[in-house]
């Protein structure tokens, strides 16, 4: 099984938080669409003939584009690939594009899963952070997807911010449980360099963020969700029983996948290409039949730490034994030094063979995945 990601560069407004690659301007938006489509076509031996099981259209905001256009790319997918019968299919959307028609066009198309970014219910949030909706666009959304056909879908929530009070994201939390959502991603506010909010900040304009308050935070959310019926199954996603999303799950497996749009990444299992992140280079070099990519061959050491990096995220964790059949006798000894110092200050258990994050472990789960790193 392997999945496709598909890149739309575009956004009717920039967030002040957003790093990712995206342009406000539409001008372009007919020339990308064109040379996503000869992209697909032209990498279509990539997973070499390995069934399709997600397809996933992120960004920017796929959901900008019209349904004819959503249609045409998935109509060189489907041509081109071998899909799986029971394909994961994703759309990142905006509330504010939400429509009965659009969910129904969506539908017809074999888009089956959303994900929604809603960010926050509270409209002082929502002006903080630039969004072009508000909390009552937020909510007429989510009624209608719960009236659509498509009953699959996620809601993204940040935390983490001055702004928030712990009561204000308790009543955001609550306002999910009411509302049934079968899977949440709740993120963390991080200021990214060259976004507005990073310039805010510097400026004296916005107050600088405490991590204090996202590790609470987010202890709140997962508390008040593992209550409420959900399996926190990676460190930023909770989910009802059988609402995980796969398309994520093939990056955190290491499962193979095509990224296809400006600024989009593959994996095949041996190396990582990444896109050029410039819209008219792009569609430039797909028109010139030019290499759109740089690629890094990974080592045996770099497939080592990428499994760390993301197993260890998941609730399921990292596979002892599977990792260290891959180490020399000095990486091993040094890797299992880290794991018994860890296991002493409870930062993990050992369940199964299985090495996962306590809850107190998952505060600092980016530098013990550093720690473990083989160097």
């Amino acid at each position: 099984m392997a999945g496709i990601y598909i890149h739309i560069p575009f956004c009717s407004q920039a967030c002040y938080y957003c790093d990712f690659h995206f342009s406000t301007s539409l001008k372009s938006k007919s020339k990308i669409i064109s040379s996503i489509k000869k992209e697909i076509k032209k990498q279509k031996n990539y997973l070499k003939g390995e069934i399709i099981n997600t397809v996933y259209f992120g960004g920017g905001t796929p959901s900008i584009l019209c349904a004819d256009e959503l249609r045409e790319i998935m109509k060189v997918v489907k041509n081109n690939f071998l899909l799986s019968s029971k394909m994961e299919c994703t759309l990142e959307a905006n509330p504010e594009d939400i429509t009965e028609s659009k969910l129904t066009d969506w539908f017809n198309i074999g888009i089956n899963r959303l994900s929604l970014g809603v960010q926050s219910f509270r409209d002082e949030d929502l002006n903080y952070m630039n969004r072009s909706h508000t909390q009552l666009d937020a909510c007429q959304s989510i009624e209608l997807i719960k009236n659509s056909q498509i009953y699959n879908f996620s809601i993204d929530l940040i935390y983490g911010f001055p702004l928030l009070t712990n009561e204000a994201w308790l009543s955001n939390l609550e306002k999910i449980i009411n509302f049934k959502i079968p899977h949440i991603s709740c993120y963390c506010l991080t200021v990214e360099k060259k976004t507005p909010l990073f310039h805010l900040i510097k400026k004296g304009k916005y107050q600088q963020l405490d991590s204090l308050i996202g590790k609470e935070q987010f202890l709140i959310a997962r508390k008040v969700l593992l209550e409420n019926g959900y399996n926190h199954y990676e460190i930023s996603n909770f989910s009802k029983k059988g609402f995980s999303s796969q398309h994520n799950k093939n990056y955190w497996n290491a499962t193979k996948y095509l990224g296809v749009g400006p600024s989009a990444h593959s994996y095949n299992g041996f190396s990582r290409r990444w896109n050029v992140k410039n819209n008219a280079l792009y569609f430039q070099k797909i028109d010139n039949d030019e290499c759109v990519y740089q690629e890094e061959f990974l080592t045996e050491k770099n497939r080592i730490n990428e499994y760390i990096l993301t197993s260890i995220r998941t609730s399921y964790g990292l596979v002892k034994d599977y990792i260290c059949r891959k180490m020399n006798t000095q990486q091993r000894n040094s890797f299992n030094k880290e794991i018994n110092k860890l296991e002493k200050k409870n930062f993990i258990n050992t369940i199964e063979g299985r090495i996962v994050l306590t809850e107190k472990g998952m505060l600092l789960a980016d530098s013990i995945t550093e720690n473990l790193f083989i160097i």
